[in-house]
């Protein structure tokens, strides 16, 4: 059945101004959240460039923000003041990084070993927690649960405190980037083939329940796949998730607020919170990382580990 309004005698002029208006009054909530975390005249300025290729995004609860060079297997860290310097040299080839609840950063590692490692900040040493898996990205949370990607198998790997590793769940279209909600009860990942970001409540086990594609990511004109890789939480409870059209930012309730420009025409694969006030969005963007200044706040706030800048 037509709507009411095509049925009705309305002339054509009257007609298109009335649908422009509509399209304009369901798109405003979307334009509004967004207005909610950028800061107007503020874009993205340069970190660093030279790199082989960035990911693994990571921050502390300083500001301190860390970034993998995959190519070149370093952890680089960028302190609150811009300043970056080599945080862990000649290590794995590592796609996702981050803080955990004991100080130390765990791994998702490529190349000939694939595992899930943790790096102490102050030693170097490297402990493997997780061997022959095919992880790419991975979280960690508050209880000291590891949660990882495996994208070839469409599913999601869990690793308790006491290094036991189970499927929590499965049947997902490349799953990709992964993060946790702000009060972490709720786990979101990417879909990198498809158009989905699902969301899993954390049970109190740590186990993952009720998932379900709760947010929609759009996808480049002519292409079926969103590209849906890196995603952050900020304090307010949304969501921020990278992919082929840009970073893609969703309320709680899984609504897009709308879409960030990538800092330049490359692809744009991690992001996270950092730098002062935990404020500045950074984002890794192929052989080069930026930041921008922001109306957010990064959601998790585990201490920095011993040496790190407090700048």
């Amino acid at each position: 059945m037509l709507p009411y309004y095509l049925t009705m005698k309305i002339p054509i002029p009257f007609l298109i101004t009335f649908l422009c208006v509509a399209a304009s009054a369901q798109n405003f909530p979307g334009d509004e959240a967004l207005s909610k975390v950028l800061i107007k005249g503020q874009a993205w300025e340069l970190v660093g460039e030279g790199y082989g290729f960035t990911d693994a995004a990571c921050a502390d609860g300083e500001g301190n923000f860390y970034f993998s060079d995959l190519r070149k297997r370093v952890i680089h860290r960028v302190a609150p003041d811009g300043k970056v310097s080599a945080f862990l040299e000649n290590g794995p080839s590592i796609s996702g990084l981050k803080l955990g609840p004991d100080g130390r950063f765990y791994a998702a590692t490529q190349g000939p070993k694939k595992q899930i490692v943790a790096i102490h900040p102050e030693t170097k040493e490297i402990s493997v927690i997780a061997d022959e898996v095919q992880p790419n990205d991975l979280v960690v949370s508050h209880k000291g649960f590891v949660y990882f990607t495996d994208t070839g198998k469409g599913r999601v790997m869990m690793i308790d405190p006491e290094k036991k590793m189970r499927v929590a769940a499965e049947g997902i279209n490349a799953p990709n980037g992964i993060t946790l909600s702000s009060d972490q009860g709720t786990l979101a990942v990417s879909e990198y083939k498809g158009t989905n970001v699902w969301a899993f409540r954390v049970d109190p086990d740590g186990g993952l329940s009720h998932g379900a594609r709760y947010m929609e990511l759009r996808t480049p004109v002519g292409r079926p796949d969103s590209g849906g890789d890196g995603s952050t939480t900020d304090s307010q409870g949304r969501y921020y998730v990278t992919s082929h059209v840009g970073i893609q930012m969703f309320d709680s309730t899984g609504r897009l607020g709308g879409v960030i420009e990538k800092p330049n025409e490359k692809s744009c694969v991690s992001v996270a919170f950092a730098g002062p006030h935990l404020e500045y969005l950074y984002a890794c963007a192929a052989d080069k990382v930026y930041r921008r200044k922001t109306l957010a706040k990064a959601a998790l706030s585990f201490q920095s580990p011993p040496g790190a800048s407090r700048k």
